[in-house]
C-alpha cells in the first residue's frame, strides 16, 4: 500500500478552511458551537490522515498571512483548532468575537463591478455564510490582514452609526475582520452605505 503524499502548505490551509468553515458536519467531525475541532480528529480524517502532522498544522496557524486559524488546549489538554471567521455552518453560534460599538470605526466591504448593480439595488447579502465580511481599511492598508480581497474593484463604506442605531450587529473577529449577520433577512440595505468608490477613489 502506497504512502499518502504529504500536503503542501497551500493545500493543507485550503483543506483546514473547508473543514472548519463549511464541511465539518457533512464529514461527521465533532465541532463545538465556538467552531473548535480536536486536532487529533482532523489528523484522522480521510483528507488529512497520513498527509500532515500536528507540527504542520501549527505551522499553518502561525504563518498564515491572513491569520485564519486559532489554536487552544481544552480542559483535557487536547489541542483544538478553529477558523476565526467565514463559517457557513449553522451550528457555529459562539465564535470568539468582540461586539463593535465604536461608531467612528471604518467598515468597508470589497466587491467587484460585476456584482455592483445587484448590491446597489438589494444591498449586501451574507448569502450562504453566517456573516457579511468587512475590513477596517482598504487592501493597501498594511494594518488590514483579512476581510477584503486585494483584487476588489469596488469599496462600500458602511454608515455604522445608522446601522447600529437600527439594531444591526457588528463584531470584530480574532484576526480583525468585521462581521455582521445583517438584518433579519441577512442583508445590509443600500441605505446604510455611507459612500461607494472604485479603485481610483471615484464615487459610484
Amino acid at each position: 500500500m502506497s504512502t499518502p503524499k504529504k500536503l503542501s502548505d497551500f493545500r493543507l490551509s485550503k483543506t483546514l478552511s473547508w473543514l472548519l468553515r463549511h464541511g465539518a458536519v457533512k464529514e461527521r467531525l465533532t465541532i463545538g458551537a465556538d467552531g473548535y475541532i480536536r486536532v487529533a480528529d482532523l489528523l484522522n480524517h480521510r483528507s488529512l490522515k497520513g498527509k500532515c502532522s500536528i507540527d504542520d498544522i501549527k505551522k499553518i496557524v502561525e504563518t498564515n498571512d491572513k491569520q485564519r486559524f486559532s489554536l487552544r488546549c481544552d480542559e483535557n489538554n487536547e489541542l483544538e483548532i478553529c477558523a476565526n471567521q467565514g463559517h457557513s455552518l449553522q451550528c457555529i453560534t459562539e465564535i470568539a468575537v468582540i461586539p463593535l460599538t465604536d461608531t467612528d470605526a471604518v467598515v468597508i466591504h470589497g466587491t467587484y463591478y460585476k456584482h455592483w448593480a445587484t448590491i446597489k439595488s438589494q444591498g449586501l447579502s451574507r448569502m450562504s455564510r453566517n456573516h457579511i465580511h468587512f475590513a477596517t481599511g482598504l487592501p493597501n492598508d498594511k494594518t488590514v490582514i483579512s476581510g477584503i480581497r486585494r483584487s476588489a474593484e469596488v469599496f462600500i463604506y458602511i454608515d455604522l452609526t445608522k446601522a447600529l442605531s437600527d439594531g444591526i450587529k457588528f463584531y470584530k473577529s480574532l484576526n480583525n475582520v468585521i462581521l455582521s449577520p445583517g438584518d433579519e433577512n441577512g442583508f445590509i440595505k443600500p441605505k446604510y452605505f455611507l459612500k461607494v468608490v472604485d479603485k481610483q477613489n471615484r464615487l459610484l
